[in-house]
């Protein structure tokens, strides 16, 4: 008597085989978690390939609370960021470093946290997955100092990602704040607390070529756009 196979366990290795397959064929990932909810957003996450290309979706985080009736507002609340789910480009530099540091660190399988009494930056969680493996690791402040660091460029990148989408809300509701919102971009920049401008590109080309927008602010996009392409 000829007993019968059922087919399924072979289907299932068949799709089990071509999903890894397609993994590889896609190339390496590094994915990063951000929390701090002290911030707006609080958390946020970006997922990178080695070309540069990669995704940023946060979150808004809670509105903060009504001040008490009769109370005087001196200035005007700040314009959070939306919740935000977008493509994004990073140039191939960035993500050369990204990788390879990496790569040094053993995929991230490392312990990256210091354990120390250092103020609250907010946790990083840095994530590998690749042919070759896969590996992740937390931190506040790292000791390592290229971890620290790429976690500071990592959050600069946010950064500017969320300096585009306060930009592109000021478009909509409030120009006048433009002013304010574009300075302080160009200071950020200068000191390291946004990179990777080049994020960002399509919204400041829209402040160059809006003539309805003031000069100083169309200006300031003007040197942004020209320290890109530096």
């Amino acid at each position: 008597m000829r007993v019968r196979v059922p087919a399924w366990p072979l289907i299932v290795f068949v799709l089990l085989a071509r999903s890894l397959a397609a993994q590889a064929e896609s190339g390496p990932v590094v994915h990063v978690e951000f929390t701090n909810p002290a911030l707006t957003p609080a958390h946020w996450e970006l997922t990178v390939h080695s070309d540069g290309s990669g995704h940023f979706h946060s979150e808004p985080g809670s509105p903060p609370p009504a001040p008490p009736q009769g109370t005087v507002q001196l200035t005007e609340p700040a314009i959070d960021p939306p919740a935000l789910d977008r493509e994004i480009q990073l140039s191939p530099a960035f993500a050369k470093r990204l990788f390879q540091t990496a790569r040094r660190h053993n995929r991230f399988s490392q312990e990256c946290d210091s354990h120390m009494k250092v103020a609250f930056q907010g946790w990083k969680k840095l994530s590998y997955a690749g042919p070759e493996g896969e590996g992740s690791c937390l931190f506040n402040y790292s000791k390592d100092k290229e971890i620290q660091a790429l976690g500071d460029s990592l959050v600069a990148v946010a950064g500017t990602i969320l300096a585009g989408a306060r930009i592109e809300k000021l478009l909509q509701y409030d120009r006048l704040g433009l002013d304010r919102e574009l300075e302080y971009l160009t200071e950020a920049v200068k000191d390291g607390r946004v990179q990777q401008i080049g994020v960002i590109r399509a919204t400041l080309e829209r402040l160059v070529a809006d003539p309805a927008i003031m000069d100083r602010v169309r200006k300031r996009a003007r040197l942004l756009l020209a320290r890109h392409e530096e």
